[in-house]
This record gives C-alpha cells, sequence and structure tokens, in this order.
C-alpha cells in the first residue's frame, strides 16, 4: 500500500482544544458493515469532565464538524 503524503495545516488558536480533544477521542469511534457511523459521544462527556472542559456546547458543535468531515473521508469510495 503506498504511502500518502503527509500534509501540515494551521489550527487557529480558538480551535486548538477541539482538535486535541478529537484526538484524544480517535479510538472512539461507531463501526457498522457500512463503515464509520460517527463518535460515542458519552465519551466525550467524560473526556470533558476529564480535562475540565469550560464551554462543553463549543467542544461538541467542534468535535461534531470534525467528525462529519472524517465520516465522509473514512467512507469515501476510491474510485
Amino acid at each position: 500500500m503506498p504511502k500518502k503524503k503527509q500534509e501540515d495545516f494551521e489550527v487557529f488558536d480558538d480551535n486548538w482544544d477541539v482538535v486535541m480533544m478529537f484526538l484524544r477521542m480517535q479510538t472512539q469511534w461507531n463501526v457498522s458493515m457500512n463503515g464509520v457511523i460517527g463518535l460515542k459521544y458519552e465519551s466525550l462527556n467524560w473526556l470533558c469532565k476529564l480535562y475540565l472542559v469550560k464551554d462543553c456546547t463549543f467542544m461538541f458543535e467542534g468535535i461534531r464538524t470534525m467528525e462529519a468531515q472524517a465520516i465522509r473521508l473514512f467512507n469515501k469510495k476510491d474510485d
């Protein structure tokens, strides 16, 4: 399998905590026979408490945005 080229990208300061939380949740995916369904939000709740997240709503919305893009990429069919 060919190795994919690593791409660098910028993360705005306002989004840094969301990106870090998304990475912490990288093993918390629900998967079906059709592919990735979504993240286990109960894990997000626990992690928000563990990391003393002050604005859980902002964190949740940020995670959902990243999750939607990740699901699209994970389930993308190679043509």
